[in-house]
Order: C-alpha cells, then structure tokens, then sequence
C-alpha cells in the first residue's frame, strides 16, 4: 500500500473493545457449519481450490511472509534488556506466547537473519529481561523500536517511552505498558538451518514479577481487554486492534453427554 493510498484510509477508530454473541450461537454437536449462511459461503470457496506448500523446496522468504500472514493474530512481546556492557536495547518480536502457568514460564523467538539480534544476544549473556504488552495509545513508539538500529544502538532514545526499574531483573520495564513481565532466562533453545547454521534462538523464560496497572483490571481481578486496548501483529506490516469477542463455554462430557448422543443418533 503506497502512502497515498494510506493517507486516505479512515481514521484509526478509537471506540472500545465490545462483547457480541459467538458466530453461531444455537450451533448444537454434529452440526455442519453449512447450517448458516456464513458457513455455506466458507464451504462455497472451498471449490477454488488448494495451494500447497512443501516447506523444505519454497524460497525462505515466501515461507516467511507466507507464514507471518497466516499465523495471526499473534500477540506481541515488547522486550528489554541489556547487554554485558550496559547497553540497553529495546525491540519488538511477535514470535511469542505463554508456555505454561504453573511454573510460569513465557517464549520468545529471535530470528537471527539477517543478523544475529541483540536481543537474543543479551538475553544468553545477562539472563534477564522484560516483556510488555503494547497498547494502542503507544503503538507508534513501540514501532519505532523495530529499526535496524546497529549494534550498541539503544532504541529507547528513538521511542520516547519510559524506563521503569525492574524488582529482579537489570533491565527497565516500559512505564507506559499495563502489563509488564520481568523474566529469567530458563532455557535457550537454537534452530538450525539444513546446514548447521542458527536461524532462530527460542528463548524460553521464568516469569518473576507480573506489574499490572489497576486501572486495566476488572471486579474480578483480572486484565479488561476494553481497557488494556493490547495491539496485535498481522501479515507484512499490518497491526490489528481488538475491536469484538465472543465467548463460548469450553464443552463438558458430563454436561453435555445426552445432548451429543442425541445428536449422534439424530445424524445416523
């Protein structure tokens, strides 16, 4: 999209994030999603056809923007931390999620094409670094600090944002992030390439301190999506906010044991 064309998109809407029913909410077992007309026209376009990729023959590049726009939405670890010589850098990576709660224990994926990322780098030298969540209101300063910025370079200058002390770990939190992780490095774990080389290093880490501001938290104690506003990632350079959610009851066999046979025999 050129910057013409972007200049005359609509303005980034600001209204709050809002619950709606579920795409199909009197959905019953064993239905075919062909019973509404959403799911009759995702059916319908399955007749154009498939595309498959043999992933070990496809040009990396085509696997990675391929991979990035269809793995989405991915949410986004703001990371900080500080090398050995007491620089500090600032990036984000979206190649991260929760590995498990109990130990609480996070992952992020440093790529290390086209260059090995300081991030990484760090992380393996001093073992501590801090995740925060981004929001909307700060999404333009949290990009700036994707730049290829040389090493020895702090992004944090660029951003405008605001380092916080961390309770266990050296490197700052970002002030202005709602929900902020410091972290240990608990095991770092590198891909490699058919030829031996290191295309990624997964950084697993421990999650020490969580800081939520209570602004953000609802009657129950826990982070109101309508009020963290958090930012997500998309294909090529696109972001996405939360606009709608939908809940549906995670499935019960001893709840819903009749009402599946039921349908089982209905469907014979």
């Amino acid at each position: 999209m050129s910057p013409s064309s972007e200049s005359a998109l609509p303005a980034f809407d600001t209204s709050n994030f809002k619950y709606t029913q579920p795409p199909d909410p009197s959905w019953t077992y064993g239905q075919p999603i062909i019973a509404t007309e959403q799911g009759r026209k995702w059916t319908e376009e399955e007749k154009e056809g498939w595309k498959t990729i043999n992933a070990a023959e496809e040009d990396p590049k085509v696997m990675y923007a391929l991979c990035i726009s269809g793995l989405t939405p991915r949410p986004i670890a703001f990371v900080s931390t500080i090398s050995d010589d007491g620089v500090e850098n600032i990036a984000p990576f979206s190649w991260f999620n929760q590995v498990s709660h109990n130990p609480a224990v996070i992952s992020v994926a440093c790529a290390s094409t086209p260059r090995h990322k300081d991030t990484a780098n760090n992380i393996k030298a001093t073992k501590g670094f801090t995740v925060n969540i981004i929001s909307e209101p700060w999404i333009a300063q949290a990009n700036s600090c994707s730049i290829d910025a040389p090493p020895g370079v702090s992004e944090w200058a660029l951003s405008g944002l605001t380092r916080e002390p961390s309770i266990s770990v050296k490197p700052a939190r970002v002030k202005e992030s709602a929900f902020t992780m410091e972290c240990e490095l608990l095991q770092n774990v590198e891909i490699k390439n058919a030829a031996g080389a290191v295309v990624s290093n997964l950084i697993i880490g421990s999650i020490k301190y969580i800081h939520i501001r209570k602004a953000v938290l609802n009657e129950r104690g826990l982070v109101d999506p309508a009020k963290l506003k958090p930012v997500g990632r998309m294909g090529d350079i696109t972001y996405v906010k939360i606009g709608d959610g939908f809940r549906i009851p995670r499935p019960s066999w001893a709840e819903s044991e009749e009402e599946i046979q039921k349908s089982l025999d209905a469907s014979v």
